[in-house]
């Protein structure tokens, strides 16, 4: 397995990644090993349900849906009899 350095890489990148690995709990090493993955398309190919769904049907275009006005709020169901 091959080694990378970077030199000179601005430092609001480095805090970026800093930022990053931290909100996705891992190292700032990890975080850079996932981003390069997946910028070159060798990253898990299960995107999920909604995204093959979004693939899938990305040509025939989108609806829009009329969303109704409620005037009352929401009730709680009454189980006792």
């Amino acid at each position: 397995m091959a080694a990378l350095s970077i030199a000179n890489l601005d430092d609001r990148v480095v805090d970026k990644l800093r930022t990053l690995a931290v909100e996705h709990g891992r190292s700032m090493e990890a975080e850079v090993h996932e981003i390069l993955i997946r910028a070159v398309g060798m990253g898990d190919e299960d995107n999920g349900l909604l995204t093959t769904f979004q693939e899938r049907f990305r040509s025939i275009g989108g609806v829009d849906l009329e969303l109704l006005n409620r005037s009352a709020a929401a009730r709680y169901a009454n189980f006792s009899s």
